[in-house]
């Protein structure tokens, strides 16, 4: 299986906060080359946000927002029901947070993407992915990356409003038929075996298919690759799935150095 292409590969990181730690961001980062960093609605403070950063730009990780709705205890995966303005304020007021951590560190952002339930919100409502796009173009303009679910609905509107998009796909979670995500709530969602999810992932980016959880084949386009940072194991996942993009002829690389503009 040979190919030249590029991926990106990219993880949530910086989701700790306080004296309560999640995940392995010091052994992940250096696997990656996307990091998206909590901005304190659902994870993350802003200790945990600075720390994140420097590790990030230690190891040559480009760095975007990972804005959430407003649940720390739930973390930012329980639907709230909101209006796209505040869609709008929610991910300007978060990502400005990460931006200036990252401007004093002498750095810039790469992207925006949503975080959990709003996320899989914004897929079913358009409204709600259309205040995402206008977000993200205020924050950054047409260079500013959004990260959207690919082969999905938010995807598609983004892009028909001029908004530089970056199609993801997800090595660590199972598909439904119409290229969404399975709830996490239904057994099997999470793809915790590291070659399961290598394989999961050298098959989007080489191939452009995935197989369902029903094990149906869908097309599927992906230029960047998420691997969860809470998900049981994530480190050895992360690296597993770096290794394989490598020895399937990927060049992993940060989407800025490769995506095309908007």
């Amino acid at each position: 299986m040979a190919t030249t292409r590029s991926i990106d590969l990219n993880c949530d990181m910086g989701e700790s906060y306080g004296r309560w730690t999640l995940g392995a961001d010091a052994e992940i980062m250096p696997c990656i080359t996307s990091a998206n960093v909590a901005c304190g609605f659902h994870g993350g403070d802003p200790h945990v946000m600075r720390r994140t950063v420097e590790l990030a730009l230690k190891h040559g990780v480009a760095i975007g927002s990972h804005p959430g709705l407003p649940d720390l205890m739930g973390f930012g995966r329980r639907v709230m029901d909101v209006t796209p303005r505040e869609i709008k304020d929610y991910l300007c007021y978060q990502t400005g947070a990460l931006r200036e951590f990252v401007r004093v560190a002498g750095s810039d952002l790469q992207h925006m993407k949503p975080h959990g339930i709003l996320y899989n919100m914004m897929e079913k409502d358009e409204a709600l992915a259309v205040a995402a796009g206008e977000a993200a173009l205020e924050s950054g303009g047409t260079g500013l990356i959004l990260m959207a679910l690919a082969s999905g609905k938010y995807d598609r509107a983004c892009r028909k409003r001029g908004v530089r998009v970056a199609s993801e796909g997800f090595a660590d979670r199972a598909y439904n038929v119409d290229c969404t995500l399975v709830s996490r709530k239904i057994a099997g969602s999470l793809i915790t075996d590291p070659e399961a999810a290598a394989a999961q992932a050298v098959r989007m980016a080489t191939e452009g298919k995935v197989r369902t959880i029903d094990g149906v084949e869908i097309d599927i386009a992906v230029q960047t690759i998420c691997c969860h940072g809470d998900t049981p194991g994530a480190e050895r996942i992360v690296r597993r799935v770096r290794e394989a993009l490598e020895k399937a002829g990927c060049q992993v690389r940060p989407l800025r150095d490769w995506l095309p503009a908007a």
